[in-house]
């Protein structure tokens, strides 16, 4: 991802997966702390999911991180070529100025004027690029971790379990009781049913409105990476 490297790391939007679902012994749950011999907690029907196994294997993320990606590599190629327009330019008003090609100081000015138009262009172009990348990403983000919330809990639910845990939030736990392999192809059977492919980036941004700036920012957008279950 070359230039990606040097991006402003996007602050991922967090997901807390740990489900509470009522069942016909939700008075005996309650009251599990009370019980002296631990009768109760280990009546309570707990699973636990792997949310990175999760981020890897959902078509939903896999589809956002390719579209983010697309993105990136419109950005890049954007930044390349206003970044080789005006390159050009300038170095084309160098060379006409050692050799002596400007016959008033107009023209040279003109020329001066010219370049900095491009560059504030350039400048308010990649901005309204960076900007309408970043907004995708945004609401990409809050579509998958709803779309996953919202199955946990029906999963959940039908399911009979009173909590589904996620695996780095544990210290310890049996792998029997692993059911993220189950929510992965719940999740994508429900994702194929829907045919719900993430809209491809659009061919070319619309141009922003041009105003004075001092020069081409070199800011990128956020990456897009996979969104961060664990905190």
């Amino acid at each position: 991802m070359n230039c990606i490297k040097h991006y402003i790391k996007l602050a991922m939007l967090t997901a807390v997966l740990v489900m509470a679902a009522t069942s016909c012994n939700e008075k005996q749950a309650a009251e599990a702390p009370k019980a002296a011999n631990g009768a109760a907690l280990e009546n309570l029907k707990i699973r636990y999911i792997d949310e990175d196994s999760i981020m890897a294997n959902y078509n939903l993320a896999k589809d956002i991180n390719e579209a983010m990606l697309r993105r990136q590599n419109q950005f890049d190629a954007a930044q390349k070529q206003r970044g080789n327009e005006i390159s050009k330019f300038g170095n084309a008003m160098q060379q006409k100025y050692q050799n002596n090609q400007y016959l008033t100081e107009e023209a040279f000015n003109a020329d001066q004027a010219k370049l900095q138009k491009m560059q504030a262009d350039a400048e308010n172009y990649l901005a309204s690029l960076q900007q309408s990348i970043q907004n995708e990403l945004n609401q990409s983000q809050i579509q998958l971790l709803d779309s996953i919330d919202n199955f946990m809990k029906d999963y959940a639910k039908k399911k009979g379990f009173d909590m589904v845990l996620r695996k780095s939030a544990t210290l310890y736990i049996d792998e029997k009781y692993d059911v993220t392999k189950e929510v992965v192809e719940g999740l994508n059977k429900r994702y194929n049913k829907v045919g719900g492919k993430v809209a491809p980036a659009p061919a070319k941004a619309p141009e922003a409105a041009t105003t004075t700036a001092p020069k081409v920012s070199a800011e990128k957008p956020a990456t897009p990476g996979q969104v961060d279950l664990k905190k």
